[in-house]
């Protein structure tokens, strides 16, 4: 079963992209939870990436996953295969 997929929106804060990067982070939904994507705790990745699961996290158990090796694997992912254009 396919665990992730990353499919990157690149544009500028203020246009739709970033509106919908700040809505995915504060609309909060039964069975989406949204989350910025980290590499360790306290440690942001550059471009923010917001990783949307499909799953509702129920229980310490599943937090335990979703908020360790699954909220650093989309980072990985992006940040270390991806290059941003220069402005």
């Amino acid at each position: 079963a396919l665990a992730q997929s990353v499919l990157p929106l690149i544009g500028a804060k203020t246009g739709p992209v970033g509106i919908a990067f700040a809505n995915a982070l504060a609309r909060q939904s039964e069975g989406h939870s949204n989350l910025l994507a980290v590499l360790t705790p306290n440690l942001a990745v550059k471009p923010a990436t917001v990783m949307i699961t499909k799953v509702t996290i129920k229980g310490a158990k599943q937090a335990v996953q979703m908020f360790g090796p699954a909220q650093a694997a989309p980072a990985t992912t992006f940040s270390t295969t991806s290059t941003m254009p220069p402005k």
